[in-house]
């Protein structure tokens, strides 16, 4: 489970992500939802019925791999802000981040920015690729970030860099 702050922890991210071929070609949904509380709109979201939950409504949900194409649908809908899209054969070099982005003003496509870990530290800089923040999102842009391939399971987060004007 997450440690005494709150944060997946390594044990617990291998225990969610896919294994194998299905972890470095397509893109995939990761599931960071490790508290047992009463909630499901991303099983609601998903038009593959790739996230289920078993027994009462208070489990934590489970990914398919099999059925999961990465559309990305089930990341504006989680209440709390624990689901990305990990794609890691983006690029020769980088993998892409798909992550909730509830800041304004949002950031510009092309922009570069610092890539945070799940504990805010600083993992390199990425490249917004693309923003989605259409009606359909319950008001929360997602945010498409490439990153460096080796960090593409540690990045969580963005922040944005404020460089003079040359």
């Amino acid at each position: 489970m997450a440690d005494s702050a709150g944060v997946v922890t390594d044990d617990e991210l291998g225990r969610i992500l896919p294994s194998g071929a299905r972890r470095d070609s397509a893109p995939y949904a990761v599931l960071e939802c490790v508290q047992e509380i009463p909630c499901d709109p991303c099983v609601k979201a998903c038009p593959r019925g790739a996230i289920t939950i078993e027994g009462n409504l208070n489990e934590t949900p489970r990914i398919d791999y099999d059925l999961c194409n990465g559309c990305g649908l089930c990341v504006a809908k989680c209440p709390g802000l624990a689901i990305f899209v990990v794609h890691p054969a983006f690029s020769r070099t980088e993998a892409l981040v798909m992550m909730p982005y509830e800041f304004v003003p949002l950031p510009a496509k092309g922009e570069i920015v610092e890539v945070l870990d799940r504990q805010g530290r600083t993992r390199g800089e990425g490249r917004v690729v693309k923003i989605l923040n259409a009606r359909g999102q319950d008001r929360t842009p997602i945010v498409s970030v490439a990153v460096p391939g080796d960090v593409a399971h540690e990045v969580r987060f963005f922040r944005r860099i404020n460089r003079p004007e040359a």
